[in-house]
């Protein structure tokens, strides 16, 4: 019988707080109903930081640092390494999150078994078991002889094997099913997934090996368990896409050793998730002819220019209230450029319900699409159809005026290595020297841009 003390505390499951007795709402964060007990049992703290620095560490300067160039490890999978920024990197600790069932294990399998031809590669399974994943492998055509499988769900003997396997890259599936034996409370808890990721995080930095953490998500689309979890690793991806659909996304929303908002794209076939070379063509039209709302526009994730097609649907409405529905885009963004569209451009939406869609379940989140967004919502209104071969991006502020976007040329050469004839950009995004076989209008307002439509 253990005589050390246990003591019972109350921890947020959305911020990770620790209050001494239960409330309703979280005093940090504000969630309610997110305090649940925890039995913890005290225990010595654990030498060394997340970083895996030594038991004594000595104060140095800057200029005294190396600059380390490690050599990236290429995973034999071209869109994941384009996410993790042109590979992985030695000692990291990669996240990767998604709804059930999106792909991340057969990901994460296939990356394994490209990986194990050169180099030792350790699989820890905590959902299934090791026959489970041989099944996986033998449906996905992996030769994985050299993957080395473990089903375990506690640290400490999942560290005791990695020490003696030595492994270069190391996947756990998945971090919520991991606990430790220095905590009593159950594994998926806030203090078991913040200390069992705190340990494979410092046997990384310290053994230099990739490791890969599977992280389920809650009902918002958020990674479950503390926010702290995010912090600690090197870089954060996520897996999106309908689980039904042919098309996966995976989009890197933290990354120090890459850009953030690189996307890679996958296309999920029986044999598992094969590459998409160039997902500018799956996502745009495939229509015979121009289409009222309708409007090929050209965004930017990562480092990668995307033509992606921006569809809306403008009908009258029958309610008193007329609906504005966007996916993929920001709903409140599209309030705001119908109020712009009326006050600059005389259209007004008010008895109209207002639908629009990006093709391909992308989702754009920067300000170019705001000039195609009020293009295509006016041609449906009008019932007049855009060129198939015309492309536009472009910001359109409150006052009507058309604002630059980054990176335009870069954007304008992809338009027209895919057919693009003939683009719609702001002043200040028109290259000196033009585009080979495009024709670019610059337009300065709103006024200018709608004309003809």
């Amino acid at each position: 019988m253990s005589n050390r003390k246990t003591r019972s505390s109350y921890v947020c499951n959305a911020c990770g707080a620790r209050q001494p007795k239960w409330a309703g709402q979280c005093p940090d964060c504000g969630a309610w109903n997110s305090m649940v007990e925890t039995a913890e049992i005290a225990r010595p703290a654990v030498r060394g930081g997340y970083a895996g620095a030594a038991e004594s560490p000595r104060v140095e300067s800057l200029a005294e640092v190396s600059p380390e160039d490690r050599v990236r490890i290429q995973s034999g999978i071209g869109e994941l390494d384009r996410v993790l920024g042109g590979g992985l990197v030695t000692g990291s600790v990669v996240l990767i999150g998604g709804d059930p069932g999106i792909g991340k294990s057969t990901l994460l399998l296939q990356a394994s078994a490209s990986l194990a031809r050169s180099l030792p590669v350790l699989y820890v399974s905590g959902e299934e078991s090791p026959q489970q994943i041989g099944l996986r492998a033998h449906r996905l055509g992996l030769a994985g002889e050299s993957i080395r499988l473990l089903a375990e769900t506690n640290v400490e003997a999942i560290l005791a094997a990695a020490s003696q396997e030595r492994p270069r890259v190391m996947v756990v599936d998945s971090i919520q099913t991991l606990y430790t034996d220095t905590l009593q409370s159950a594994p998926g808890s806030v203090s078991q997934v913040r200390e069992a990721a705190a340990q494979l995080v410092r046997f990384a930095k310290q053994q230099d090996t990739v490791v890969f953490l599977v992280g389920h998500v809650t009902k918002d689309g958020t990674l479950a368990g503390p926010r702290v979890l995010e912090h600690m690793v090197d870089t954060v991806l996520y897996f999106e896409g309908e689980p039904g659909g042919a098309f996966r996304l995976v989009r890197s929303v933290k990354n120090r050793f890459g850009a953030v908002h690189e996307l890679g794209v996958f296309a999920m076939g029986d044999r598992g998730l094969r590459e998409v070379k160039n997902p500018s063509a799956i996502f745009l039209s495939r229509h015979d002819e121009a289409v009222p709302g309708s409007l090929i526009m050209v965004t930017r994730e990562g480092t990668r220019p995307l033509l992606v097609e921006v569809q809306a649907l403008v009908d009258e409405s029958p309610l008193a209230n007329p609906r504005r529905v966007a996916l993929g885009l920001d709903g409140n963004r599209l309030s705001m450029l119908l109020a712009v569209l009326h006050r600059h451009g005389g259209v007004g939406m008010f008895n109209q319900d207002v639908f629009v869609n990006v093709v391909g379940g992308v989702r754009i989140t920067e300000t170019a699409v705001d000039l195609p967004l009020v293009m295509a919502v006016l041609s449906s209104y009008r019932d007049r159809p855009l060129p198939l071969d015309l492309a536009v991006f472009g910001e359109v502020g409150l006052s009507g005026e058309v604002r630059p976007v980054p990176n335009g040329p870069d954007r304008l050469r992809e338009a027209a290595k895919h057919g693009v004839r003939r683009a719609i950009v702001p002043v200040g995004n028109v290259p000196k020297e033009g585009v080979e076989g495009l024709e670019i209008t610059a337009v300065k307002t709103l006024a200018e841009a709608l004309e003809g439509v």
